[in-house]
């Protein structure tokens, strides 16, 4: 009721507020005005909230957690977002793997980044393909060395957010393993520890189509199929050989650098 009384309107758009502050900072989407720059890879905010949300990316710092399971989050809207899973059933089913969805948006993202071939994101520095941007930005770090997530007790930098959790439980203390309760092995992250787990219950979801052979993991299943097609996406830059793998090529560059006498350049 307060913004639709408000007396606060943006000219440009129309949008009301409840205070000249929200309208200030409203305006600068229209202006392109970003005046709160993160210190580490400086990218800019048009509000310093955005910024302090953005700033945990580097930190690694969750402070929003769930109270049923206790993971936590960067960002509010990620915890609301994760309370679905506890609070509702999942309705939405894929057609192809039976793996169900809270949300409709989940499945469909689930589809196109699992069943879909479609790769519209293309690396500007080698033309690797991606279906995710996502993916492609963890990928061009490749390429440029790029370590965004800094250690908040040492100034150690990684490459992944992952690597940086892995270093606060082992070199800090801080954090949580995910521990199997079934051999106690320890894991830096949930969703290894959830393979782990099928491995004990003899579970394999994911079954190949051809052979109807079956793995623990998409990413094994995807590993398999290579072997029933004869499509080779990766290419030695040197001789031209072509590869099913990308671990191929690499081991195959590494030699044929040799050869070639580049192996010091």
């Amino acid at each position: 009721m307060n913004v639709h009384s408000s007396k606060y309107k943006c000219t440009e758009c129309g949008k009301c507020f409840c205070n000249k502050t929200s309208l200030a900072v409203h305006r600068r989407i229209h202006s392109g005005e970003k005046p709160f720059e993160c210190t580490v890879c400086s990218k800019r905010f048009t509000a310093s909230g955005n910024l302090v949300l953005h700033s945990r990316i580097h930190s690694g710092e969750k402070p929003y957690k769930c109270h049923v399971c206790e993971k936590a989050f960067g960002h509010p809207s990620h915890l609301r977002r994760h309370i679905t899973v506890h609070a509702r059933d999942k309705p939405y089913k894929c057609s192809l793997c039976n793996r169900s969805f809270s949300q409709p948006s989940h499945l469909q993202t689930h589809k196109r980044h699992v069943h879909s071939n479609i790769r519209p994101h293309e690396c500007p520095y080698c033309g690797k393909l991606f279906k995710a941007n996502s993916h492609l930005k963890r990928h061009v770090r490749i390429h440029t060395g790029s370590k965004p997530y800094s250690c908040k007790n040492c100034s150690v930098c990684f490459t992944s957010w992952s690597q940086l959790k892995l270093h606060l439980l082992k070199s800090h203390n801080e954090g949580s393993w995910s521990t199997c309760n079934i051999c106690h092995k320890k894991f830096s992250q949930s969703s290894n520890l959830k393979v782990h787990l099928l491995q004990h219950r003899g579970m394999k979801p994911y079954a190949c189509s051809e052979c109807s052979k079956c793995f623990y993991t998409m990413h094994f299943l995807r590993r398999h199929q290579l072997t029933h097609t004869k499509h080779k996406q990766f290419c030695c830059g040197l001789c031209g050989k072509d590869f099913k793998r990308r671990e191929g090529v690499v081991h195959h560059f590494k030699k044929c650098s040799d050869k070639l006498g580049l192996s010091s350049v």
